[in-house]
C-alpha cells in the first residue's frame, strides 16, 4: 500500500461521502443494479469496501457479506459500523491477491473502489483476474471505475485547474487522454480502456452504468435541493445512467 493512498484515507471521509445528496446518487443506482442479480441464499464478496456502506446495507437485506478493505481506518470504522446480527464479515486484503478466498465462491462479487487505485495494467488485470476467480461460473461482478472526461470537465474546467494538469503532464492537450501516477490518487479511464481491459477475459458485459453520471457536476446544487426536487431527479437520472449518449 503506498503511503500517498494511506495518508488520503486518513484524512478523508469516506464514511460520509455517501450521505450527501451527490453521493446518494452513488449509492442509490448501484444498490438498484446489485439487487437486479441477487436472489435467496445468494453471497457476496465486497473488495475494497471502504467502510461498509455497501456491505452493510446488503446484509441488512439478509445476505451473507464477505468485505476485504486495505485501509486499516476504513476497517475500523467498518467494524464500528457493523451492528448485531449484520452476517458481515471484514478481513484486511489487497484486491490483487485475494489467496485467502477460494475459487468459484460468490455469486456476486462487487468491486466499487480498488480500480480508482490502480495505475499499471498488470495490476489492474490481477485484480480483476481475483475477482473473476473467487466468483461461481455465471456469476456477476461489479467493476467500478472513475471516468476521464467528467474528471476534466469538473476538477479542470469547473474548478479551475486545467492549467495545472496539463503543467503536470497529467493530460494531453491533443488527444485529451489523462495519465496519472499514485500520488494523484486516483487513475481515470476512458470507456475504451475498460474494454480493452475486459478483452482479456471470457466475460460478457451486462450493462454499462454511470452511477452518478451528470450529478458529478452539480453537487453543489444538489445540496440545495429539497427532497421533492431530489426523488424527481433520482427518476431522470435512472432513465438516462445506461443511455449510451450520457454515461460519459
Amino acid at each position: 500500500m503506498s503511503d500517498y493512498l494511506r495518508n488520503y484515507y486518513e484524512n478523508y471521509n469516506e464514511d460520509g461521502r455517501l450521505g450527501t445528496k451527490y453521493g446518494m446518487v452513488e449509492f442509490l443506482t448501484t444498490m438498484l443494479y446489485i439487487n437486479r442479480y441477487l436472489a435467496s441464499g445468494h453471497k457476496i464478496l465486497e473488495i475494497g469496501a471502504g467502510t461498509g456502506r455497501y456491505s452493510h446495507a446488503l446484509a441488512r437485506q439478509g445476505y451473507a457479506v464477505d468485505a476485504v478493505e486495505l485501509i486499516e481506518r476504513n476497517i475500523e470504522i467498518f467494524k464500528k459500523n457493523t451492528t448485531k446480527g449484520d452476517k458481515v464479515t471484514i478481513a484486511q486484503g489487497d484486491a490483487r491477491n485475494l489467496c485467502n478466498f477460494e475459487d468459484n465462491t460468490y455469486d456476486v462479487t462487487l468491486m466499487l473502489g480498488p480500480m480508482y487505485h490502480l495505475f499499471t495494467v498488470e495490476d489492474k488485470l490481477a485484480a480483476l483476474s481475483e475477482t473473476l476467480r473467487v466468483t461461481k461460473p455465471g456469476g456477476v461482478v461489479f467493476v467500478a471505475y472513475c471516468i476521464a472526461d467528467p474528471s476534466i470537465l469538473d476538477h479542470g474546467f469547473i474548478r479551475g485547474n486545467i492549467h495545472e494538469l496539463i503543467e503536470k503532464g497529467m493530460l494531453d492537450t491533443e488527444s485529451f487522454k489523462t495519465k496519472s501516477n499514485p500520488w494523484d490518487i486516483f487513475e481515470l479511464h476512458r470507456k475504451e480502456d475498460i474494454d480493452a481491459l475486459m478483452e482479456n477475459f471470457d466475460i460478457t458485459r451486462l450493462r454499462y452504468v454511470a452511477t452518478d453520471g451528470y450529478a458529478n457536476h452539480i453537487r453543489e446544487v444538489m445540496e440545495t435541493w429539497d427532497d421533492a426536487t431530489f426523488d424527481v431527479f433520482l427518476k431522470y437520472h435512472f432513465t438516462i445512467c445506461e443511455r449510451a449518449d450520457m454515461v460519459g
